[in-house]
């Protein structure tokens, strides 16, 4: 059986800070809350939202993100309501080339870029996150590494961009965008994977390494509980030890 998307990890100088933003912008809740992690969550527990996953870190964040957030709007006044509310909560704007686009580009307290989208008819029934947005080489390649490592089908794909969403038609998409720049760098966003309950973590690994992932230290990501493993890009992900309230300890 394959793993699972468990949650998106943020590397944060003040993650209760940066934790609580979010909540308050999503309408989700802290359900986690210490020193070394906090956690914030959908409260619908039959959704498919992936948890958001707050760790301490010593380092700033420099440079544009790798891995974003795209915010599902219903209207345009929605959009603009979702915006205002971001920036009351303590986002900025900010200017990464967008130009004239439709969508809005935001940064949240600590500069982690996110879009709040005009009105998209593929993201009616996403919840408050429309999708989870992977910059990449080669989405075609990318997406079809994490379709195996997730479970989720591919469902359209271009020269552009390539989306994965859950079988069930719940929750956000999982999106793999095109970009001429190559990774650099420890990412400071990254995807965690859950094994089920039933399924063994090794044997998982190694489905996964036979699918294109390569060991990594375990200090990259700061001695996680779990392995530590690279996508074919290089983007750190973990698959963590235990799945079923996305407790690290």
């Amino acid at each position: 059986m394959s793993t699972r998307l468990a949650c998106v990890v943020f590397d944060a100088q003040r993650p209760r800070v940066v934790a609580e933003f979010w909540a308050q912008l999503l309408g989700w809740a802290v359900t986690v809350d210490r020193a070394d992690q906090v956690d914030v969550a959908a409260p619908d527990p039959d959704g498919l939202d992936i948890a958001l996953t707050f760790l301490p870190t010593h380092t700033a964040k420099s440079g544009k993100n790798r891995l974003h957030l795209d915010l599902a709007s219903r209207s345009l006044d929605h959009q603009r309501v979702q915006v205002d509310r971001a920036l009351v909560l303590g986002a900025r704007r900010i200017d990464i080339g967008q130009g004239g686009a439709p969508w809005v580009v935001l940064a949240d307290p600590e500069g982690n870029e996110f879009c709040v989208l005009e009105p998209r008819e593929q993201y009616v029934d996403t919840g408050a996150v429309a999708a989870i947005v992977v910059d990449t080489q080669e989405p075609a390649r990318l997406a079809e590494f994490w379709s195996t490592a997730s479970g989720w089908p591919i469902t359209h794909s271009d020269a552009h961009v390539t989306g994965l969403r859950s079988a069930t038609g719940l929750g956000s998409w999982l999106e793999f965008v095109r970009t001429l720049e190559a990774k650099r760098g420890r990412n400071r966003l990254h995807l965690d994977l859950a094994a089920f309950p039933t399924d063994d973590p090794a044997h998982e690994v190694a489905r996964l390494q036979a699918a294109g992932a390569v060991p990594v230290d375990a200090g990259t990501l700061g001695g996680m509980p779990g392995t530590v493993l690279a996508d074919p890009e290089t983007n750190e992900f973990c698959l963590l030890r235990r799945s079923p309230d996305l407790s690290r300890v």
